[in-house]
């Protein structure tokens, strides 16, 4: 099955150029590169799509590549595994030409090339043979540069001497065309190279993290809302919507709130700041009908929020009442809900161990992407799979969320500082299994390492190591890709 342009990068910019004098270049993100020379003009295509399987390789990916040879001009993608596909291919126009013949779909559509390696020039052909564009490889049939063979028998055609040029309408044009410029490296030796004044590309790390980067960033219309779930305590739920909030408000800027939808007295409010003031989700519910009147403004809701000064988010905290004596129910997550979704555009709900609570359901009816942190211990992951399995039984919307969800697993935390040699590869391996577990039953699996930042006390990303605010910029964008 082909791989269709859309989901190629157009970075970094790549452009083959193969000249009638013999030479050829390409061109990578503005760095040219010598193409070595050839005995034929096919010779040169070779060795010219022979670096760009090299720059596929080094990128571990597809790339998109502009030819352009003495024949005509067009784009290919290029597979790390030698794999060439066929986008366009425009021949130049002869002085005088025929009627043009019919554009077939595969001058317009890609056309894959089942592993067409890239090879040694083959020999010229002898003046007995057909003559005709010569391929990649022997092995097949057609070859994607020029990706169609030239007749090899003459045809004899009337030509229009004196027929009035065609004239190309305004809006198939456009003078932008040019791919985006890609960025300099800016981490790794590269990007120190880049600092003393060699620009350097970018590593497929570093692209890697830029993509995370542009997915959390996106906006989406309409409010979103993020609902994280295991039924067995101690599976690091709260951490989990911690490090979503603070990831998706600092990269997107968009408004963003971490909701403690538990019944019982949840943990949130103990794991990050406090504001000026003791409020919970029970008065913003007591205070609904003027905080949707339309004649509130924004600010109004600092009255019952506590701002996180660091990581850019909101928490909405539990009830805190000691008695306990109140269980939050259906009709109020619908109104607190209808709140928080008209001043933020991210909600990231906690939840309580209770999947049968009333609360948890309605959060469920309210939630657009499900993720279920797990950590590397059995009964935590165990509980995972049955909070997936009951969602799943209930069909419809509950198993599209459960089919579609992210799952993070983090390293256990028991006993981690003691831990040395054997027993932290065992606790690696633990994770691994986990996560492969759930692998065919989600649409993503992240892995977290272990932070002693993330264990005790209130949560800051900054105070996380560079790997886990890493592993955790993955997470988020899994998240987001789900929007």
């Amino acid at each position: 099955m082909g791989t269709t342009p859309t989901e190629v990068m157009a970075f970094p910019k790549i452009s083959a150029i193969v000249r009638d004098n013999g030479t050829a270049e390409v061109v990578v993100a503005g760095n040219s590169r010598i193409v070595p020379a050839g005995e034929s003009l096919q010779d040169l295509r070779n060795n010219a799509l022979a670096l760009v399987v090299g720059e596929a390789r080094t990128l571990q990916r597809p790339v998109r590549v502009q030819i352009e040879d003495p024949e005509g001009h067009g784009e290919l993608i290029v597979h790390p595994d030698n794999k060439i596909e066929s986008v366009s291919y425009e021949p130049r126009p002869a002085r005088r030409r025929a009627e043009a013949p019919e554009t077939t779909p595969e001058t317009v559509a890609p056309t894959v090339i089942d592993t067409v390696p890239v090879r040694a020039p083959e020999p010229v052909a002898t003046p007995s043979e057909p003559t005709a564009v010569p391929a990649l490889a022997s092995t097949v049939d057609r070859q994607p540069w020029p990706p169609s063979p030239v007749a090899s028998e003459p045809q004899t055609v009337a030509v229009a001497e004196d027929a009035p040029p065609t004239r190309r309408s305004l809006k198939e044009s456009s003078f932008l065309v040019s791919a985006p410029v890609l960025e300099p490296a800016t981490q790794g030796w590269r990007g120190t190279l880049t600092r003393l004044g060699f620009r350097m590309d970018p590593s497929a790390e570093e692209l890697s993290e830029r993509e995370d980067i542009r997915t959390v960033s996106q906006h989406w219309p309409g409010p979103r809302t993020i609902a994280v779930v295991n039924r067995k305590g101690g599976a690091n739920k709260t951490p989990t919507v911690v490090m979503l909030s603070a990831i998706l408000a600092r990269y997107s800027g968009a408004a963003t709130v971490a909701w403690d939808n538990n019944e019982s007295q949840g943990t949130l409010g103990w794991r990050t700041e406090k504001g000026a003031h003791d409020r919970s989700v029970l008065d913003l519910i007591d205070s609904s009908q003027s905080l949707l009147s339309p004649s509130t403004n924004a600010a109004e809701i600092a009255k019952f929020v506590h701002h996180q000064t660091g990581d850019k988010f909101d928490v909405l905290r539990s009830d805190e009442n000691e008695e306990g004596d109140h269980e939050v129910t259906a009709e109020e997550v619908d109104i607190a809900h209808q709140v928080l979704t008209r001043y933020y555009r991210l909600v990231v709900m906690d939840s309580g161990n209770t999947a049968r609570a009333a609360n948890w359901r309605r959060m469920i009816d309210h939630t657009n992407q499900l993720v279920v942190p797990v950590t590397a211990i059995e009964d935590r992951a165990e509980a995972a799979r049955l909070t997936l399995q009951t969602l799943e039984s209930r069909g419809g919307h509950d198993a599209e969320l459960a089919r579609n969800a992210v799952v993070i697993v983090s390293e256990s935390t028991d006993a981690k500082r003691s831990m040395t040699g054997d027993a932290l590869k065992r606790a690696k391996d633990e994770a691994q299994r986990i996560a492969d577990g759930f692998e065919p039953f989600v649409r993503a699996v992240v892995r977290i390492p272990y932070d002693p930042a993330l264990v005790n006390g209130p949560i800051r990303y900054e105070a996380l190591q560079p790997a886990t605010q890493r592993a955790w910029l993955a997470a988020a964008a899994a998240v987001a890709d789900g929007f």
